[in-house]
């Protein structure tokens, strides 16, 4: 099997089935000798911040010298970007193997149950057998929607389990109240882990967290904020100081702070549990850590950043990121996907552009929202909208308008086609 052939196979499976994904997951894994049994984790949940604070904890613990296996969602760009150990993507030929014995079981629990794994479990399995492979000595493990329920739960205890900003997303599946979400992003807490929590949280997730890792028996860490000591420096430079850690990150952004103290607690955590991580290592690993599509600039020379976030919280962290670097005369170019709540988005970003570009993000399929209808819900946002079809038309457009830089939104989708358009693939 090809990687290609191996990737299509993978999305190919229904994307849900009668199992709940955590089931499905468990039932697959089983047939492949249960890899998760062979292997620590990080388990990391919450609505937003998962995949920064996945990169730089994975960071940390490679300059401590272990192996670490890193499993994000989604992806950005490649689909390997999901199978990392030590920073590095699986090699193609390796997916295509790891993959093959995965179809093997999936053929076989069809048999014996009438029904294909979903998709996520398929991957998180193909996650798993590779990293048991590998001998990782430590999984960073990023769930995909929730936790309780999520395919990544068929995990055992964790070493730690991070649960990050929690905010309103994917309501039709996990709750329309932040207790409800909290409660399915807190399934990934079990007796004998470490708990971080995000600094800032909001009360009413909290009041969930505390609660669940009290009835677990689970040390509970929660970052103060007011501990996190920003420093001055250069726009979009990132610089701050929480608990005599003087921190240099690569990700640009002060929500990028509070996910990095989440890190540094999870480094701690583990130090504490007999894990070799010394305070150097930490440093290091925050500087080297990056992440596509995360406050990413693309070029300077126009000046063009492109930053993946799809819902309110994320869109109000870029939009403090940019007000607090001054970054003023700005244009933005907007996709985004139907199901996100489109409307408290594009408010979150009130005031940061001075004109807006909407486009339909051209590999997104049925899920894309139309330009023409983001282009009705900005009007009443932005000074002035312009309908385009593409991001290259709209960033042309853009460049030639005049505007001091150009801010790509809304969608990874989106941020996946802008960043081609430069070259990073």
């Amino acid at each position: 099997m090809t990687s290609l052939e191996a990737e299509q196979w993978l999305h190919s499976l229904p994307h849900r089935t009668r199992m709940p994904g955590v089931d499905s997951a468990r039932a697959l894994l089983a047939l492949l000798d249960n890899p998760q049994q062979r292997l620590k984790f990080v388990h990391i949940a919450g609505t937003n911040g998962k995949g920064s604070t996945a990169a730089m904890l994975a960071a940390i613990l490679k300059e401590s010298g272990l192996r670490v296996g890193c499993n994000v969602s989604p992806y950005v760009v490649e689909f390997r970007e999901r199978f990392q150990m030590n920073g590095e993507m699986i090699d193609p030929a390796a997916l295509g193997a790891v993959t093959a014995v995965v179809r093997q079981a999936a053929e076989q629990l069809r048999r014996d149950t009438g029904e294909w794994p979903c998709e996520f479990a398929a991957v998180t399995a193909v996650a798993l057998v590779w990293f048991a492979q590998q001998q990782c000595d430590i999984v960073v493990l990023e769930t995909g929607i929730g936790g309780r329920l999520d395919a990544t739960n068929a995990i055992p205890a964790p070493e730690v389990a991070c649960i990050l900003r929690i905010g309103m997303d994917h309501m039709d599946m996990l709750g329309y109240t932040i207790p409800e979400i909290a409660r399915e992003k807190c399934g990934i807490i079990k007796p004998g882990c470490t708990v971080v929590s995000y600094p800032g949280q909001l009360e009413a997730a909290r009041e969930v967290i505390a609660e669940t890792a009290a009835a677990a028996g689970c040390e509970l860490v929660e970052p103060d904020a007011d501990d996190i000591l920003p420093q001055k420096g250069r726009p979009l430079e990132n610089r701050f100081d929480y608990g005599g850690y003087l921190a240099d990150l690569a990700l640009p952004g002060s929500h990028q702070q509070r996910n990095a103290a989440v890190a540094i607690e999870a480094a701690l955590a583990l130090w504490r549990r007999g894990w070799e991580i010394d305070d150097d290592a930490i440093l290091r690993g925050l500087r080297a850590a990056r992440m596509p599509a995360r406050i990413e600039v693309v070029s300077r020379d126009p000046f063009v950043v492109i930053d993946g976030c799809h819902n309110p919280d994320g869109a109000a962290a870029l939009a403090s990121t940019l007000k607090k670097a001054k970054l003023t005369g700005l244009a933005g170019v907007m996709g985004m996907m139907e199901d996100k709540n489109c409307e408290e988005t594009l408010r979150a970003l009130e005031g940061c552009f001075a004109h807006l570009y909407t486009v339909t993000p051209q590999t997104a399929g049925p899920r894309a929202l139309d330009t023409e209808q983001l282009a009705e819900l900005a009007r009443g946002v932005f000074p002035r909208v312009t309908v385009c079809d593409t991001a290259a038309d709209a960033l042309e457009l853009a460049a030639e308008d005049g505007y001091e830089g150009t801010v790509v939104c809304g969608s990874l989708y989106l941020a996946s086609e802008a960043r081609a358009l430069f070259g990073k693939e």
